[in-house]
């Protein structure tokens, strides 16, 4: 999970391009450039200081007006990066961009590490999971209409059937024939899982995202789809027998759920693996753990939030439960 590279997509209004690259310039520094070509995307470019471009272009999909449409695209991405990602999302916040219903997140995870195996398993636990996923993330019905559907029941069949042994094999069941050039604005692409772009652009695409500025909600949403894509990677083997969606239990079984994903557990052990040799001697627990598992349990807070009943009791508490 925190070797793979990834890059994040992040639309909002309400506030011109070049006042947000200004915002974006002072947490990464460099030079700010105005592209302006193509016209339709009217980009700024913010070249950091360590030589990466951070890109602010114009999305028609935005319900504001093309002057004050800003969608924030960074440049590759390592794990230790995500906390100046979250001081880039706060400057915009204070610069005065906004979010609303017509913005959304992507986040774009590197596709050299997946074979077709990886993206099999990758299709399987999605299609498993699912509905608890939806729910979870609070993906609205017209959302889930358009912008990011769901796994695509033929394309899963193909899957199932055909077991893929190869990327052009998994690119014919994706499209229906061997696509050997990708366009950006391929009509498949728009799958809360889109694999179309790990043949146009050389990442797999996660489209589940509401936008927002929240820099802990970024975090949580990036930390997921890394586990999510480091679990398919690594597994020899998934299911994709559809779970049914308890809203009584749902809580509960999204947290199972990231535990099977290491969320979890692998924080706080690699966590504990950073302890010092004389910690015994002031703490019982390092400092560096007590800060991980704060880092897990605050992505937990926010994957969970929209999900009812307990996170901890799947039928509830032991003493509230209703007598015999």
């Amino acid at each position: 999970m925190r070797t793979l590279r990834f890059g994040i997509e992040i639309e909002t209004i309400g506030q011109t391009r070049e006042r947000v690259a200004q915002a974006i310039q002072q947490v990464v520094g460099g030079t700010i450039h105005h592209v302006g070509t193509p016209f339709c995307y009217d980009p700024w470019h913010v070249t950091d200081a360590r030589g990466r471009t951070w890109k602010v272009m114009a999305d028609s999909s935005l319900s504001a007006p093309k002057h004050l449409q800003a969608e924030v695209v960074s440049p590759i991405l390592h794990y230790e990066d995500i906390a100046e990602l979250q001081e880039v999302v706060r400057a915009v916040r204070r610069a005065g961009g906004r979010t609303d219903q017509s913005a959304g997140i992507h986040v774009h995870v590197e596709a050299a590490r997946f074979d077709a195996k990886a993206l099999r398993n990758l299709v399987k636990i999605v299609n498993k999971q699912e509905r608890l996923i939806e729910h979870a993330l609070g993906i609205s019905a017209a959302r889930r209409a358009r912008w990011c559907r769901g796994i695509d029941q033929a394309f899963l069949d193909k899957i199932e059937k055909q077991r893929p042994s190869s990327l052009d094999d998994i690119n014919r069941a994706w499209y229906g024939y061997h696509n050997t050039r990708p366009v950006h604005y391929d009509s498949s692409r728009y799958h809360g899982v889109n694999l179309h772009n790990v043949w146009f652009r050389g990442t797999v695409e996660y489209r589940w995202f509401d936008s927002t500025l929240h820099a802990g909600k970024v975090k949580a949403y990036i930390q997921f789809v890394l586990a999510l894509s480091a679990k398919a990677i690594r597994a020899r083997a998934s299911s994709s027998k559809r779970r049914d969606f308890n809203p009584d239990t749902a809580k509960y079984d999204f947290r199972v759920f990231l535990l099977h994903l290491g969320l979890i557990g692998d924080e706080l052990r690699a966590a504990s693996r950073s302890r010092p040799p004389d910690s015994h001697l002031r703490c019982s627990r390092p400092v560096s753990s007590l800060r991980s598992e704060a880092v897990v349990k605050t992505a937990r807070l926010h994957l969970m939030a929209n999900l009812n009943g307990s996170a901890a009791w799947k039928n509830g508490r032991p003493e509230n439960r209703p007598a015999a």
